[in-house]
């Protein structure tokens, strides 16, 4: 996937240079013609690089550079008109990434509270489905109960029936047999 991603992020990268490049060139234009623009917003950062850079080369050459002689105004305004043009393109190109971050982070926070959402709807699925297990339970073991005193009934009905028995052979009393009834007269 990361292999997939590279040429996908420097392809944007183009796009973007692509979009602020007439930004860019619109702003070296805007440096040519106006004086303000030239003297206070391309001129400074302009002798600031210039004086970087030398100081740097000449560190690298092992020569000490007491003072570095200033770009003249021509040059300096070019160099800073193409300082400012790749800075706007840097900052776009930053922004969009940002932007991209930022978009990710929301989408993960979004997907993550789904989840914790899921979790927490599982949960009350499962404690609603314990307390149908457990009132279950319940009536479980009072049918239990139930079919135990249904047995404990008929185990007596047949002891009292056995006891009656008992105590009819014990007096030998006959049982009583019905009594005929008379016949009935029809006219």
């Amino acid at each position: 996937m990361v292999v997939g991603a590279f040429p996908m992020a420097k392809l944007l990268y183009l796009g973007i240079r692509q979009v602020s490049k007439p930004l860019a060139n619109r702003i070296k234009e805007a440096a040519r013609r106006s004086e303000f623009f030239k003297t206070y917003i391309c001129l400074p950062p302009a002798q600031l690089y210039h004086w970087a850079e030398m100081r740097t080369k000449m560190s690298i050459m092992g020569f000490h550079a007491e003072s570095i002689k200033p770009l003249n105004e021509v040059a300096a305004a070019e160099l800073g008109a193409n300082l400012l043009g790749e800075a706007i393109i840097f900052g776009c190109a930053g922004s969009c990434l940002l932007l991209e971050f930022w978009r990710q982070q929301s989408l993960r926070r979004r997907k993550e509270g789904e989840r914790v959402a899921s979790l927490l709807s599982l949960r009350d699925d499962l404690d609603r489905l314990e307390h149908v297990v457990d009132e279950l339970q319940v009536q479980m073991q009072a049918v239990v109960q139930r079919s135990e005193l249904d047995q404990l009934r008929a185990e007596l009905r047949a002891e009292l029936e056995e006891f009656k028995g008992q105590i009819c052979t014990e007096r030998q009393e006959p049982e009583p047999e019905p009594e005929p009834q008379p016949p009935k007269a029809s006219l």
